[in-house]
């Protein structure tokens, strides 16, 4: 017995006073249950792993309905995520934002997923390899005919400030930054994809793990590559603006400074 017959017999027993009518005469943009976490697999360009993810589902709610059903949504995370089925990834986001519509009979809806994304890397001499963690969230939403997918990531590098090197005998500061991108995409886009090409800009990319052959290259290399907060945050909208697949973005730079008990931070979209 699947979701609906179960809701369609219970409908016959037991009052649905979620689904008796209101008088008040305001729709509800938004509607659902926030903060649901649930452990899945996740599939992208570096094949499956197993994660927790934290959802947010929501349906528009008609101003003539007193509420909506908070059950399916649980039952919806229970039927999609079950042992049997396919790992998730970003097309299966979509096509579950479609029976999230369906079963609670809405009109419009969102859906959002947030968990850590584990990318294995290999060091620039060495070879060894090593995970590292970025933060991945996707964002479904709109009606069932032209939903929109945001992906965003953030993603930590290395940035080495341009006027310390060119003012210093000797050295240069340089801090960790992380770089947020959100990219609106006609066509599915791989979370790798992104933390690619949002390393490439960087002064240096991180990894988990390095020796010291791959530690002298990689401050070396931040050294030659000097980078603002601003640059960052250009090169990267540069390198989504050439690639056909990206309808719209955010880029966001924040460098935790080491010379400063404060950020620097830049900001740019499309």
């Amino acid at each position: 017995m699947n979701i609906r017959d179960t809701s369609a017999l219970l409908a016959g027993v037991i009052a649905d006073v979620q689904g008796s009518p209101d008088r008040r005469e305001l729709p509800i943009q938004r509607v659902g249950v926030k903060g649901l976490r649930y452990p899945l697999r996740w599939r992208s360009a570096g094949g499956e792993q197993p994660s927790v993810g934290r959802f947010g589902m929501y349906v528009a709610l008609p101003a003539d309905q007193k509420g909506t059903h908070m059950s399916r949504f649980i039952a919806l995370l229970e039927a999609r995520l079950a042992a049997d089925r396919p790992a998730l990834d970003a097309a299966g986001m979509r096509a579950m934002f479609g029976e999230m519509l369906t079963l609670l009979e809405a009109r419009r809806g969102r859906i959002e997923l947030s968990l850590p994304l584990f990318v294995r890397k290999t060091a620039p001499v060495s070879r060894v390899e090593s995970l590292m963690d970025y933060d991945l969230s996707i964002v479904v939403e709109g009606d069932d005919d032209s939903p929109v997918t945001t992906m965003t990531l953030v993603v930590p590098c290395t940035s080495l400030c341009p006027c310390s090197k060119t003012i210093s005998e000797y050295g240069a500061h340089n801090q960790r930054s992380h770089v947020t991108v959100s990219v609106e995409s006609a066509e599915p886009i791989e979370p790798e994809e992104i933390v690619a090409l949002a390393e490439a800009q960087a002064s240096s990319e991180l990894y988990g793990l390095l020796k010291r052959v791959d530690e002298k290259h990689v401050t070396e290399r931040a050294y030659e590559n000097p980078k603002f907060v601003e640059d960052l945050v250009r090169d990267v909208a540069m390198a989504l603006r050439r690639d056909a697949r990206v309808r719209g973005f955010v880029v966001e730079a924040e460098n935790f400074e080491s010379i400063h008990n404060h950020s620097a931070f830049a900001r740019i979209e499309s």
